[in-house]
């Protein structure tokens, strides 16, 4: 197995806020005892539907300051706070290290649709004179890399990858390239998404996306389960802090999990329907399991996109067992959270470092009845205690585009 401290890219710093809590801490003891997010949402009303994952009693301007909360649209108020716990995580200083060599990669699917929506309806209300001038800054999708950029002192390569569902594994992959390629020696690294707007809500229910399960909101997200009907749209952010494991190590620091492979492909087959057998992502994960030196049968854990939506679960369960096997343990924390976009790979991809450090794997919730045409070993309601050597974390979006990451553990 590679990726020990001697080589590959090490994980010195999580940073974590999502429907499940505001800090990591709070995040794994929600997922671990499987407690639905999902709620009914006023700002909705009168929607088709009108429930969804949001962050619970966040606050920007009390987590950030008034004076800068108020220039940040919601999705880079979520990545910035964070930003800062993964960087304090890590135990690097903003202050002391060299910004050259530190660079930011953050995905997001649809960057600030909260404010373009806000000004859209200040303009058909009271005139284009009164939309404001912030509109652009705060609205455009790369503006999340630029704002942590600012905030945390790095003027290294700066990017945001946009890649629907993908845009958060796809931002981690992207990151283990400039550290592999000397770069950077840092990167912060993830995705954040904050697109719980009418407007956006809206066209995912005419797509029939979303779970109309409106009667009770908490069961609605049921990934693999026979009941499930769609998913619930939810916000987020996940960041990681990546370092090359010998720097990390030279400087003391703590490996939570080492990034040790990564894949990624495109089904080129259409805008929002996967390809039915499935050659995309299973594309990615054999070439991510394959950059990290492994053999299939060495994965035992895989975090999986596990949408709930007919489709999607179906037919990774189909490609999970061709690649991997019927014995590969899995689940899927989006009944937990929701789907958070653009976001879910990276807060995926940090649940699945913390189960390779805690030896935990984290239950799928709401799966009361599983679908009989998967075959894998689902975990769900309760975590399931035991090591876990080598993780693979799957994101797949509209597009066709398809990303997995290989995680392997630090060790006793």
């Amino acid at each position: 197995m590679t990726g020990g401290a001697s080589g590959g890219i090490a994980v010195t710093g999580l940073g974590l806020v999502t429907p499940a809590g505001i800090g990591v801490a709070e995040n794994w003891r929600t997922v671990c005892a499987a407690e639905s997010a999902a709620a009914e949402d006023e700002r909705l009303s009168g929607l088709t539907v009108g429930f969804d994952c949001r962050v619970p009693g966040f606050d920007g301007a009390a987590l950030l300051g008034r004076r800068l909360a108020w220039r940040l649209d919601r999705y880079v108020q979520l990545a910035l706070v964070a930003a800062r716990e993964a960087v304090q995580h890590s135990g690097l200083d903003p202050d002391s290290w060299d910004g050259a060599r530190v660079a930011v990669v953050l995905g997001s699917a649809l960057g600030g649709t909260g404010t373009f929506e806000q000004q859209t309806e200040t303009r058909l209300r009271e005139g284009p004179a009164q939309v404001s001038p912030m509109l652009i800054p705060m609205a455009a999708v790369n503006m999340v890399a630029g704002q942590v950029a600012m905030d945390l002192k790095a003027t290294g390569p700066n990017l945001v990858t946009a890649t629907a569902c993908a845009s958060g594994s796809t931002a981690i992959g992207t990151a283990r390239s400039l550290l592999s390629g000397g770069a950077a020696d840092v990167v912060i690294t993830g995705g954040t998404e904050s697109s719980l707007t009418p407007t956006v809500v809206s066209g995912f229910a005419k797509m029939g996306a979303l779970s109309r399960r409106t009667a009770d909101p908490r069961a609605a997200s049921r990934p693999f389960d026979t009941d499930r009907d769609g998913f619930v749209i939810a916000e987020g952010a996940g960041v990681l802090v990546l370092e090359r494991a010998a720097d990390a190590h030279a400087r003391g620091a703590r490996a939570h999990a080492y990034l040790t492979g990564y894949g990624a492909s495109a089904d080129a087959h259409h805008a929002t329907a996967p390809d039915p057998e499935g050659r995309g992502p299973e594309q990615a994960m054999r070439t991510a399991i394959a950059d990290a030196g492994l053999a299939p049968r060495e994965i035992e854990y895989v975090n999986a996109h596990g949408t709930s939506t007919p489709l999607n679960d179906a037919l990774e369960a189909r490609v999970l067992e061709r690649v991997l096997g019927q014995r590969v343990v899995v689940s899927s924390t989006k009944g937990v959270t929701g789907h958070a976009l653009g976001a879910a790979g990276a807060i995926e991809a940090a649940y699945t470092v913390l189960a390779l450090r805690e030896g935990l794997v984290p239950p799928t919730a709401n799966l009361d009845s599983a679908d009989p045409s998967v075959n894998l070993d689902l975990v769900s309601k309760v975590p399931r205690h035991g090591a876990v050597r080598a993780a693979l974390s799957t994101s797949f979006g509209f597009g066709g585009q398809n990303a997995a990451l290989v995680f392997t553990s630090p060790g006793p």
